[in-house]
């Protein structure tokens, strides 16, 4: 099933039970693949632009989050919370730091890089391989620390 026809199954479900936060996300995520598909690039959606979108979902509430955390504004940091929550249940689930790191240690014997300054080309591989499965931001910090 396509995460569009789960998404619309999900925005019924959500109107039927009166979720809030859930409506608020799928309603988000729907407007995010409308948004998409018109932007005139003539792209297909795949799997890995699905993922591509929820991920950016996902971080603009993190940095949200970020923002009301700092300023005191637990109201919205709640509401911010729930729909990270929401929209995280599309993706797919994240590696531990263990897996992560053993994940990039094979990707560094199998490009045989030894300093720092290869660092580009093996995030750069692990960002493809991993996409979905890890942030960017853990997989260059986890890259940075195995490479020193």
């Amino acid at each position: 099933m396509s995460l569009e026809t789960k998404i619309t199954n999900d925005l019924k479900e959500a109107m039927k039970n009166k979720d809030q936060a859930a409506l608020r996300s799928v309603r988000a995520i729907k407007a995010a693949i409308l948004l998409f598909k018109t932007d005139g690039s003539g792209n297909e959606l795949n799997e890995e632009g699905e993922i591509k979108i929820l991920q950016k979902l996902v971080k603009q509430r993190q940095d949200s989050l970020d923002i009301y955390v700092k300023q005191g504004r637990e109201d919205l940091a709640v509401t911010e919370r729930e729909e990270i929550a929401v929209i995280q249940k599309y993706l797919p689930v994240q590696l531990t730091e263990e897996e992560l790191k053993s994940a990039i240690k094979a990707i560094i014997l199998e490009t045989g890089s030894t300093s720092g300054k290869e660092m580009g080309k093996v995030i750069g591989l692990a960002n493809q391989r991993l996409a979905g499965k890890a942030e960017g931001k853990a997989i260059a910090a986890a890259v940075k620390e195995l490479l020193q």
